[in-house]
């Protein structure tokens, strides 16, 4: 363990940004050459080694946390990327993306500021690259099974990659032109580089599994034409139906889907544009939408020299401290700055972020285009406009950030695999995944069938919008389901089954 009294000694100091200045004027990581392992390795140290360690709660994969602390702080670098590695086939991503509920279920967070895990994280994940501790696992044989993944994503690549390993010939099937889903087009640089993503795929090939890109199965690809041509198929298409907002002057030019924004800054960064079809330069830019996404289109916007950037969240500003009703260990709802709010707030002098705040219709010119929103306050109880609020702000640029309904419907896909739709909207899934018992193992031939045999969901398509460890964690649970059914057994974990939801209150 480490020092048994760190927590004590040593107080919380994350791993410091880039000066908010210099990130604004490029699209690299706001920590891109900052140093870490030496503050890394201090943070290690102030975990406490609990006994029950309640960050794994906190996360869906199930991460050795309080082990790769221990070896983080001795900088026992290659130890600590096995423990990593153990449960997580892509820290790289998660230690840039994920927003660390296991932070918030660190037990010292009940008095004290929790550990830096997500900071350990990725510096272990770098470190794992730099000193070569990441080399292709190809498998010691092949099981002559092979299985079709559509979708590249990251729990599309997480269950390609582990069942790869295992022994299976695996091709992933992407309808964009490049490989990742939105690790590639959704995620702006700035949060993470794409050499990122492009070594772990060039890893996977090493390992053996193909790639095909710009093919649309259900459009391009008879699905069920896949399904004969493979033992098993894991459909990973995310949860890509975008929410829309049906007010007045919806029609207006100059309105844009939030994914959409993005994907086009993307290419310029993959060099497939010279500048973007849509860009935020020298405009009045209004994010309708309070996540993480609005929040990406924020630092996007302000890159490319948006004029005002302004984001409008209908929820009310929430406290800075818990609330009684949201007790640790679950992921509160606090106040809480991205790196894309802190660079608003530095430009801007106040928080970009409109709180309890609802568009009530577009405005636009005699060319039809984008001028205003009109907003009214909303009563937090049931968002209601509060009367005599009304009023008016500028917007050349509207971007709609409002979330995602869950997988595309009516697709060719959904029709050749006899898909339907569970209550939430999302692929219906009608047993959990393979696990440890023997009556669940039993069932687990049936999981996430519907109208075609070995057909397995993963990730957000069959759970809904969620989080980067979420989606890794489904992908490694679908695999170790394809994997059984295959094989007749396995010995690939599944960290989560379909029904597992995020610890809350």
């Amino acid at each position: 363990m480490t020092d048994p009294h760190g927590f004590l000694k040593v107080p919380r100091r994350p791993v410091p940004a880039r000066p908010v200045e210099e990130r604004l004027g490029d699209w690299n990581e706001v920590y891109a050459g900052q140093a870490r392992l030496p503050l890394v390795s201090e943070q290690a140290g102030r975990c406490m080694d609990c006994g029950i360690p309640f960050c794994h709660s906190g996360c869906p994969l199930g991460n050795l946390i309080p082990e790769w602390n221990a070896y983080a702080a001795k900088d026992d670098w290659w130890a600590a990327a096995e423990r990593l590695h153990a449960t997580n086939n892509f820290p790289e991503f998660t230690g840039r993306l994920c927003p660390a509920p296991c932070e918030d279920a660190c037990v010292l967070t009940i008095n004290a500021d929790p550990v830096t895990i997500k900071n350990v994280e990725q510096a272990i994940a770098d470190e794992i690259w730099a000193r070569g501790y990441a080399s292709p696992r190809p498998p010691e044989r092949l099981s002559g099974k092979t299985v079709a993944v559509i979708g590249s994503g990251p729990a599309g690549l997480a269950a390609a990659q582990q069942l790869t390993r295992i022994g299976h010939t695996v091709a992933v099937y992407e309808r964009a032109d490049r490989i990742g889903g939105l690790l590639r087009y959704g995620i702006p640089a700035f949060k993470m580089e794409k050499q990122h993503l492009n070594r772990r795929i060039e890893q996977m090939r090493s390992e053996g599994t193909k790639f095909r890109t710009g093919v649309d199965v259900g459009s391009d690809l008879d699905a069920f034409e896949l399904t004969r041509r493979h033992d098993a198929v894991v459909v990973a298409v995310g949860a890509r139906g975008q929410r829309e907002l049906p007010v007045p002057g919806r029609e207006l030019h100059g309105i844009c889907q939030a994914m959409d924004y993005l994907t086009f800054a993307n290419r310029v960064r993959e060099g497939d544009y010279v500048s973007s079809p849509v860009t935020a330069e020298g405009k009045h830019v209004v994010i309708i939408g309070g996540g993480d996404t609005g929040s990406d289109c924020l630092g996007t916007a302000l890159r490319q020299g948006a004029t005002s950037v302004v984001q409008l969240d209908i929820n009310p500003e929430p406290g800075e401290a818990r609330r009684d009703t949201e007790p640790w260990p679950t992921y509160p709802k606090v106040y809480r700055i991205s790196h894309a709010h802190e660079e608003g707030r530095e430009r801007e002098g106040t928080d970009p972020r409109i709180f309890s705040s609802a568009t009530l219709r577009l405005e636009g010119d005699r060319h039809g285009h984008v001028r205003g929103i009109r907003l009214a306050e909303v009563e937090p109880e049931d968002r209601r406009p509060r009367p005599d609020t009304e009023h008016v702000i500028s917007a050349d640029l509207v971007l709609l950030a409002l979330g995602f309904y869950g997988p595309e419907r009516g697709t060719g896909l959904m029709k050749q695999l006899a898909l339907t739709l569970d209550d939430r909207g999302n692929f219906a899934r009608h047993a959990d995944f393979a696990a440890e018992t023997t009556e669940r193992a039993r069932s687990a031939e049936r999981t996430v069938r519907t109208g075609a045999e070995g057909v397995f969901i993963a990730g957000d398509a069959g759970r809904g919008q969620s989080l980067v460890v979420w989606a890794i964690a489904e992908g490694r649970s679908a695999a170790a389901a394809a994997d059984r059914y295959l094989s007749g057994s396995t010995e690939l974990p599944a960290p989560v089954a379909p029904r597992d939801r995020p610890l809350v209150a």
